[in-house]
């Protein structure tokens, strides 16, 4: 009797990409509890790397309970937390914010979890198509450099968060819920992968039917060939039985 096919299969990469000096990116993988975590540092503000790399070390250190409503508390729990650190850690630097977007997604043996605030991604792909699961806490268009709230002004074709972990008093995260079905594939990315590959092109890498690491090669490929403006990450998870 052959073993069992685990429940999904993952794969993670964050990278500098060829412009930007340093990484504010950050991903968490964390196949043993079904949670899978993408964090974009805010690009121009202080110490971007420094709030991505403390939600994907506190959210890490989560267990799983039996609960999935337990398990959406504590991550929010956790996140609020986070929020309010950075504001204090802002303050005190004397900068006016610290912060990053954050998009999950959450396993359960019924249903997918995917949670987000600001313009990090999570997509669906599923029969043939892929949909965007989340809706940007942003107006306008995304360009090099990310804002939040209407300092400083656009410019034509920038982009202004309306929500980012660091920059209210409070946190808003917000839920949706999708099927689960064999077959299903879930993409997790910062704006990076959005800035370099198109929503179609990206339909068309699932298209290709290659299991997590194949995806993620294919999509770093093509970003990092076309300049890579910002920091690229992206995490692929794949529903088997």
């Amino acid at each position: 009797m052959s073993p069992a096919l685990p429940a999904y299969v993952a794969a993670g990469r964050t990278d500098t990409g060829r412009v930007r000096g340093h990484n504010e990116d950050a991903v968490l993988v964390r196949d043993d509890i079904g949670l899978w975590v993408v964090a974009d540092g805010l690009g121009g503000h202080a110490a971007g790397d420094y709030a991505s790399q403390m939600i994907v070390d506190r959210l890490g250190r989560l267990r799983r309970p039996d609960s999935v409503d337990n398990f959406m508390e504590a991550i929010e729990d956790t996140l609020e937390a986070i929020n309010a650190e950075l504001r204090r850690t802002a303050y005190e630097r004397g900068v006016d914010l610290i912060g990053s977007t954050v998009a999950l997604l959450v396993h359960h043996r019924d249903y997918m979890l995917c949670g987000w605030v600001g313009d990090s991604r999570v997509y669906c792909y599923q029969d043939g198509r892929l949909r965007q699961a989340t809706r940007d806490h942003a107006h306008g268009v995304d360009d090099d450099q990310t804002h939040v709230g209407d300092r400083p002004a656009p410019q034509p074709g920038g982009g202004v968060l309306t929500r980012a972990i660091g920059a209210e008093e409070r946190l808003y995260v917000d839920w949706v819920l999708t099927e689960r079905r064999p077959g299903m594939q879930f993409l997790l990315c910062s704006d990076g992968v959005n800035k370099e590959m198109t929503d179609r092109e990206l339909e068309a890498a699932f298209r290709s039917d290659c299991m997590p690491p194949t995806l993620i090669g294919s999509i770093f490929e093509t970003s990092l060939a076309r300049g890579a403006r910002d920091n690229v990450s992206a995490i692929v998870v794949r529903l088997n039985g």
